[in-house]
């Protein structure tokens, strides 16, 4: 089934039903088999998209980058460098100012709310490329691996061990939820979700069918999980807070044993990168045959092109 999504923003996959992400997938692998049979196709010619970055990238950028230039149009990379991005000019300025020169927006930085604002004032699709509360468009490519995995979404059990109050447990727990995914936070009670959005991840899972759970044993945790996904320990702009990450989260390092203790052959491993070899995930995971981690990041790419292509 196809969706008008034209002049969607994507700022959280709280806005976009089950519905419509499963169009966004679908469009994710179709562009990915054109890519792969060498389809070239101009479907952004004459189009431009603003990437406003306040927080360094190397998998958002060039997806974005890429995604977009392939179809012909034109990216443009600003940081924070670059122009007046709530320095000398609001945030509300310019967003009303790009909105005139561009056809898309995309934001990487800090607060939800720059991204949020940008949207309201711009009048084009904004895309979230990473705040420090959502990483949408990670968790798409998540999913569409777990489907490249799997075959489907629905019945299939994740369980994110580590930091579980960071944009990517979250964002995971919104997407795992909206799609059927079993989903379990194995992580200290330090590090636990909020529990607001925790409530409202499993009111999505009454429609669903997903289960949400947090727990502080990752062992037990990881009973039956077809995947086990991490994340660094400290995130942009929580390195003087690593030490204490690392007595807190050390139990919950992925490593063979913990692999192992799902009980299931055909678990993988999930990472959204960059990783921390030796912390949060050992070199023979992530590097071993059971570690999707670079088709994953190769998937940011596709789900990006099906996400502008949707809404622009």
């Amino acid at each position: 089934m196809a969706f008008n999504l034209k002049g969607r923003s994507l700022l959280t996959l709280k806005d976009y039903s089950l519905e419509e992400i499963r169009f966004l997938l679908d469009i994710s692998h179709e562009v990915k088999r054109e890519r792969r049979a060498g389809v070239v196709e101009q479907r952004f010619h004459g189009k431009t998209l603003a990437l406003l970055f306040e927080k360094r990238s190397t998998r958002t950028r060039c997806a974005f980058e890429t995604a977009f230039g392939e179809e012909g149009g034109h990216p443009v990379f600003l940081s924070t460098a670059d122009i007046q991005l709530g320095a000398k000019e609001s945030v509300e300025d310019t967003a009303r100012v790009l909105g005139r020169m561009f056809d898309a927006i995309q934001f990487r930085g800090f607060k939800q709310e720059t991204v949020e604002i940008l949207a309201r004032y711009s009048g084009v699709p904004v895309y979230n490329g990473l705040t420090d509360l959502y990483h949408p468009t990670q968790v798409l490519a998540d999913l569409m691996t777990v489907e490249e995995a799997f075959g489907h979404l629905k019945g299939i059990k994740m369980v994110y061990a580590g930091d579980g109050r960071n944009n990517m447990a979250n964002s995971l727990m919104i997407g795992c939820a909206k799609m059927g995914v079993h989903y379990t936070i194995a992580a200290p009670r330090e590090l636990w979700p909020d529990e607001e959005l925790v409530r409202g991840c499993r009111t999505y899972g009454v429609q669903s069918g997903a289960e949400i759970q947090v727990s502080a044993d990752p062992a037990a945790a990881v009973k039956g999980a077809h995947v086990i996904y991490t994340d660094v320990w400290a995130s942009m702009g929580e390195e003087a807070k690593l030490q204490e990450r690392i007595r807190l989260l050390t139990p919950f390092q992925v490593n063979e044993t913990l692999m192992g203790q799902t009980g299931l052959a055909e678990t993988v491993f999930l990472h959204c990168l960059p990783a921390v070899k030796g912390q949060e995930v050992t070199a023979d995971v992530i590097d071993g045959p059971r570690s999707r981690a670079w088709d994953e990041a190769e998937n940011r790419k596709h789900t990006i092109k099906a996400v502008m292509l949707a809404t622009i």
